[in-house]
């Protein structure tokens, strides 16, 4: 009997071995769990956070798992979801957009909070990490077009590939594993209304909800619960159910002779991963001429169809909350202008009412430019063309933006953008301490000596 894509999955992951990994493989995974934690310290401070902190607190349960950024311990379930948030909440994790966009790190503590709670080891968390950006990034390549074009979010997506990762940590066997798949696969379905017009916090739960589901369905297929084995190409499947083609070759073919890991992005910019290549040719711009915003008449960015629809609609002129600014264009541009950054501290409270900001939101304009819509999604192609005051036309494009693979942040960028998240809370020492535990993580022998560093009662409070 030929074998559903669940089976092949679940036998890929349960073979799939450390000593299988490219050493370039596993340079990445460090990176990108480096990248996450410092997202995670950041996000620590976000409202987002605190709700889900006071909440479980108040829920309770086996300290079994720990919360980055926090003092809390909870079970494993609820330490995936919280952590999961912390890692999103500033739009500033990783992306890979290839047909649907992903942020495969939202998977990472599907990793680390059962390998946490099941005492496994550095290897077996990298092995992990790898294991997920491979389906993740697979996964987000096999719908044309991209479910996001018809209204549906890229987290329906990640609930088929969290169970995985979790199966993989807790070592179930490729039937569980399948099993686990299609639990978390039968009833994850995420609207796009979270993305769309005016944002919530939502925005940054939805995929942290499917990383929760696929932990959830690994614990229950491990007692033996039974699921759908042909949740992808079975009647009714995903394939029937959703989208309007697919390839299923792409989840499948080659896998095992390479590691799609290192083909994925780094935030450069805590926002919507189609501002970065504006932004950052914005900037070049602004430097390259010393620009102040007062001398600027307008800015015109030619862009993506899908770029100009979700990030400056008529609702993204409106600045009413972070999540609304970090999807806005016309802010994001507007900000990088007047402050010459754009930091975690461009959407603090304080930035979203700065006048200075709010009053050149008005000289940005997106334009529709369709000879980009064919370099897509090879490229993220922008153009920018300033006019000011005094009759200067200035014009930049780019291809794709910082922290792609082809324009990579460099280990001190990366250090740096660490520091800026995790200042307010850890001292050099600390930082440094992190930096050399994940860079040596093979080497680790229980991953609770990593998350120990992380937590609040561990860290060297500044005054």
């Amino acid at each position: 009997m030929k074998k559903t894509i669940s089976q092949i999955w679940a036998e890929y992951a349960y073979e799939l071995k450390f000593e299988d990994l490219s050493a370039e493989a596993i340079s990445a995974a460090k990176m990108f769990l480096y990248d996450s934690i410092g997202c995670a310290l950041g996000g620590a401070r976000t409202e987002d956070f605190r709700v889900l902190e006071e909440t479980f607190r108040e829920i309770g349960g086996p300290a079994e798992c720990s919360v980055i950024g926090s003092s809390l311990k909870t079970d494993v379930r609820s330490a995936s979801l919280i952590n999961a948030v912390a890692i999103r909440a500033l739009d500033y994790n990783d992306v890979y957009w290839k047909q649907d966009p992903s942020h495969p790190s939202d998977l990472l503590p599907a990793a680390f909070c059962v390998g946490e709670r099941e005492g496994r080891n550095g290897k077996e968390l990298l092995t992990a990490i790898v294991l997920a950006y491979e389906l993740e990034m697979r996964l987000m390549e096999a719908a044309f077009p991209g479910l996001r074009e018809l209204g549906i979010h890229h987290a329906t997506l990640t609930a088929f590939v969290s169970p995985v990762v979790a199966g993989k940590m807790l070592r179930l066997t490729p039937e569980q594993m399948t099993n686990a798949i299609g639990i978390s696969g039968s009833h994850s379905i995420t609207l796009g209304a979270v993305t769309a017009g005016a944002l919530t916090m939502m925005k940054n739960t939805v995929d942290p909800m499917a990383t929760e589901a696929g932990v959830f369905a690994a614990l229950l297929a491990k007692k033996g619960y039974k699921a759908p084995k042909e949740i992808f190409e079975g009647r009714e499947g995903l394939f029937e159910s959703i989208g309007e083609q697919w390839n299923p070759e792409v989840l499948t073919k080659g896998l095992g002779e390479g590691f799609k890991i290192a083909e994925c992005s780094i935030k450069p910019f805590p926002s919507e991963a189609l501002t970065h290549a504006p932004i950052s040719a914005v900037l070049d711009l602004v430097f390259e001429h010393n620009l102040k915003p007062e001398e600027i008449e307008s800015v015109e960015i030619y862009t993506l169809k899908r770029a100009a629809e979700i990030l400056a609609d008529e609702k993204k002129y409106v600045i009413d909350s972070r999540e609304t600014a970090d999807h806005s264009l016309p802010y994001c541009i507007a900000a990088a202008i007047v402050r010459r950054r754009l930091t975690t501290e461009e959407f603090s409270p304080e930035a979203l009412r700065d006048e200075k900001i709010l009053s050149n939101i008005q000289k940005i304009k997106a334009v529709l430019e369709p000879s980009f819509e064919s370099r897509f999604p090879l490229e993220q192609p922008c153009r920018v063309v300033i006019k000011t005051f005094d009759g200067r036309i200035l014009q930049q494009e780019r291809r794709f933006p910082k922290g792609d693979p082809r324009d990579k942040l460099t280990v001190e960028e990366l250090k740096e953008k660490f520091r800026h998240l995790a200042n307010w809370t850890l001292g050099e020492k600390q930082q440094e301490r992190i930096f050399e535990t994940i860079y040596n993580l093979e080497s680790v022998e229980k991953i609770s000596d990593l998350m120990k560093l992380l937590v609040r009662d561990e860290i060297a409070m500044k005054a």
